[in-house]
């Protein structure tokens, strides 16, 4: 059973830092793909950035792209996203998700993720 924990969120200051970690059990970082996610109330989910190490692609949204950085480490089957420069906009659930065999893009959606995490808050106050 794949199960992902995510851990990191909070409550920061605009222009502070925050890493996110999504621990996976039940896969393996060489052949899944893990994708991280953010909702906002009242907004549809959005994808921030996504790693495959089997394909070794990355993708990072514009919205955040300079200011978040997607990382794996597979000894600790662990995905972390660095997020600097935070800003009140970043505000949202984030999720990650994982998903089997899946080369990381701009094309891709949330529906293409076949196991998600719980979620963690990140609130940015200006």
């Amino acid at each position: 059973e794949v199960r992902l924990v995510e851990s990191g969120g909070g409550l920061v200051q605009a222009g502070g830092s925050l890493r996110l970690s999504c621990a996976a059990s039940g896969l393996t970082l060489d052949n899944f793909a893990i994708g991280w996610f953010r909702q906002a109330p009242g907004k549809e989910y959005e994808g921030v950035s996504c790693i495959s190490n089997k394909y070794s692609s990355t993708y990072v949204a514009d919205s955040v792209k300079g200011r978040f950085t997607i990382s794996s480490d597979n000894a600790k089957n662990t995905v972390y996203l660095q997020m600097n420069s935070l800003k009140p906009e970043d505000t949202a659930v984030y999720y990650c998700a994982a998903v089997w065999d899946y080369y990381c893009s701009a094309y891709g959606s949330p529906d293409h993720f076949t196991s998600w995490g719980q979620g963690t808050q990140v609130t940015v106050s200006s």
